[in-house]
């Protein structure tokens, strides 16, 4: 099912959820993957620039988030939320300053949230990706600039959407059963590279 809305537009929000509980029953997994990225150095960034990228990466993960736990607890049958946040996080590359501290305080919002839910079993949790070659990167690097620089990388290239994919399946299975609170980075390495 396909629900166009922007994540920072709270009613928007509730419509969604409240159609996704109609259609299937229940909400029991979030994946909080909006993200907007303006990349300017300080000087140069723009209130608005630094709007729009919390508008999307700090209230709707806000928003989708309080909606959903607010539903897994009411259900009574736990559930699982997962952040994708990003090795931005920890790590403070330049001209990033609104992804960066969007990213960092998604990553505390799901420890307070972890911490809150874990007695309806409703785990939190945050996956730091790396460099992941999307759609989005070439709005600021080349095909060429994208296959250059990957090949710095210690695994020589990007990641793929499919491995954030892989991690996020694993952290809402039973095989992650045990696991809130956590932050696993899926970033080929690229913490390393200094």
């Amino acid at each position: 099912m396909f629900f166009q809305a922007d994540v920072a537009n709270r009613s928007a929000m509730e419509r969604m959820m409240e159609e996704t509980a109609s259609r299937f029953g229940s909400v029991d997994i979030l994946i909080n993957n909006a993200a907007k990225s303006i990349r300017k150095p300080l000087i140069e960034l723009e209130v608005a620039d630094v709007e729009k990228v919390w508008n999307v990466i700090l209230w709707g993960t806000f928003h989708c988030s309080q909606l959903a736990a607010r539903r897994m607890v009411a259900q009574g049958s736990g559930g699982n939320i997962v952040m994708i946040s990003s090795v931005h996080a920890s790590r403070a590359f330049p001209n990033s300053t609104a992804y960066n501290g969007a990213k960092a305080a998604v990553n505390h919002m799901a420890a307070t949230w972890a911490s809150e839910l874990a007695n309806d079993r409703i785990r939190v949790n945050v996956i730091e990706p790396g460099w992941i070659d999307t759609p989005g990167e070439r709005e600021f690097f080349t095909e060429e600039q994208i296959r250059e620089e990957g090949r710095k990388l210690p695994m020589e290239r990007l990641g793929t959407p499919e491995e954030i994919a892989r991690a996020v399946r694993f952290l809402v299975s039973e095989d992650g059963s045990y696991i809130t609170g956590a932050c696993l980075r899926v970033d080929g390495g690229i913490v390393l590279v200094r």
